[in-house]
C-alpha cells in the first residue's frame, strides 16, 4: 500500500491509541513531531469526554482536532466544529427504559461536564478515567440542560446486560456497543463517520487521503470513510470485518508501527 497521499489521522482513545492503563506511549509523541513535519493533521476521536481526550493529549491539544462523545461533539483549539445533541423528549423516553434495566449506571453527558446519581462509589470511581468533569444530582429526569449522549455503563457485558434493552431505540437514534462495559444513545447523526465526514469536507480531503484506527462498533462508520482503515489485532471482530488492514494490538504499539511506515510516507508497503 501506497501511504505516500496520506494527509489525515484518524485514531480512537479506548483500546487503540491508548494501552490498557489507559495511557498514551511515549513514542506517539515522538512520532506526532514526524506527522507535524509532513503537514499530516491528527485527529483523535473518542466516545470519552471532551476534557479526558484532552487530559490525555494535552501536550499536543493545540494542534489538533478532537471528536469527543462518539462524534456527539468536536473541537479544534477553542473552535467548535460541531454539536448533535440529543431531543429532550428523546431523553426522557431513553431514561424511562433505563430505569427498568438492573445494575446499570446511566451518564447524561454535555459539552464539557457529565452528570450521574451518586449510588455507586464503585462507578464513580470508574467514571474518573472516562470523565474528567462531572457532577452527582439527584434525578436524572429531571435534568433540563442540553445532553449530547447518554452513556450506560455495567460492570459485565455493555453487549449482554444493556443492548437487549435498548435496540428498539435504533433507526430513531444511534445505539452503539462502545466497549465491553460501555454502551451510548446519541442522535442519529451523532457518531464517528458524521464528525469525520465534516471534518474531512472541511479539509477537502478523499478516502485515499485519511487513515483511520479502531478497535470497537463505535468507529465503524469511520473506518468505513477510509481507503486506509486499520483494526487493532484486539478489535471486535465486526471491526476487523469493515476495516481494510490490520495493525497488532493497542498494548503492542499497534497505532504506533503504522505512524512509522507513514513518516517514511513514500515507502511502498
Amino acid at each position: 500500500m501506497n501511504l505516500s497521499k496520506i494527509k489525515m489521522v484518524v485514531s480512537d482513545m479506548d483500546g487503540t491509541l491508548l494501552n490498557s492503563n489507559h495511557e498514551v506511549s511515549y513514542q506517539f509523541f515522538e512520532l506526532f513531531k514526524g506527522l507535524q513535519s509532513k503537514g499530516i493533521t491528527f485527529v483523535a476521536a473518542s466516545g470519552r469526554q471532551y476534557n479526558s481526550i484532552v487530559d490525555k493529549l494535552n501536550t499536543i491539544k493545540d494542534d489538533i482536532i478532537v471528536i469527543a462523545e462518539n462524534g456527539g461533539f468536536a473541537m479544534k483549539q477553542n473552535t467548535e466544529i460541531l454539536t448533535t445533541p440529543l431531543d429532550k423528549n428523546h431523553v426522557q423516553d431513553i431514561l424511562k427504559t433505563l430505569n427498568e434495566i438492573p445494575n446499570i449506571h446511566p451518564v447524561l453527558c454535555g459539552k464539557h461536564q457529565a452528570y450521574l446519581t451518586g449510588k455507586s462509589n464503585e462507578f464513580i470511581s470508574k467514571l474518573a478515567e472516562y470523565y474528567t468533569e462531572f457532577e452527582i444530582i439527584d434525578d436524572l429526569l429531571a435534568f433540563d440542560s442540553e445532553v449530547i449522549k447518554i452513556a450506560i455503563y455495567h460492570f459485565e457485558s455493555s453487549e449482554q446486560y444493556i443492548y437487549p434493552f435498548v435496540k428498539h431505540f435504533e433507526g430513531d437514534l444511534k445505539v452503539k456497543v462502545s466497549g465491553e462495559n460501555w454502551l451510548d444513545i446519541s442522535n442519529i447523526n451523532a457518531h464517528k463517520g458524521y464528525a469525520l465526514t465534516k471534518v474531512m469536507e472541511s479539509y477537502n480531503l478523499k478516502s485515499d487521503e485519511v487513515m483511520v484506527f479502531g478497535d470497537y462498533n463505535n468507529d465503524l462508520e469511520m473506518l468505513a470513510l477510509s481507503d486506509f482503515g486499520f483494526a487493532m489485532e484486539n478489535a471486535h471482530p465486526n471491526v476487523k470485518e469493515v476495516a481494510t488492514y490490520s495493525t497488532t494490538s493497542n498494548d503492542n504499539f499497534g497505532v504506533e508501527r503504522i505512524l512509522k511506515e507513514l513518516i517514511k510516507s513514500n515507502i511502498k508497503l
